[in-house]
């Protein structure tokens, strides 16, 4: 999934610039799956973002839900006293996006915990949702 989200961002015009993002604390050595950013013209400035990528391929999508909103909290979190202009995102896959990310009880824990989230297409790799949208919006 990684190589597909990778591709998929620079098709859409953003270019790496982390594989991984280190994100050292002092206590712990964390690192963010990527780390991109898109300039368009200069007047408008750019827009940094860093972005974890999950599969859920295992049994218990709201076991793997519970890792992830808890790794997306703390990277978050390290994340803002590195670089507090950079925005994290959750990579899904677009169809666990509508499977999964739709029920009510998961939309209200990502609305809860201000979760950005970013769908996938593993078949054609290309980035299909930014919720929200960046300030920079794609081409």
């Amino acid at each position: 999934m990684h190589d597909i989200v990778k591709n998929a961002l620079q098709k859409d015009g953003w270019t790496i610039t982390h594989d991984p993002y280190p994100l050292p604390t002092g206590s712990f050595d964390l690192a963010i799956d990527l780390g991109a950013e898109k300039v368009i013209a200069a007047y408008r400035g750019e827009q940094r973002i860093a972005i974890e990528i999950k599969s859920f391929l295992g049994p218990s999508k709201i076991s793997q839900f519970y890792g992830a909103l808890g790794q997306f909290i703390a990277y978050r979190t390290a994340l803002h006293t590195q670089d507090a202009a950079r925005i994290l995102y959750l990579a899904v896959p677009d169809d666990i996006y509508d499977r999964f990310f739709l029920t009510p009880f998961v939309q209200e824990l990502v609305t809860q915990n201000q979760l950005y989230l970013l769908t996938y297409s593993i078949k054609s790799e290309s980035l299909e949702k930014w919720i929200p949208l960046p300030n920079i919006v794609s081409k």
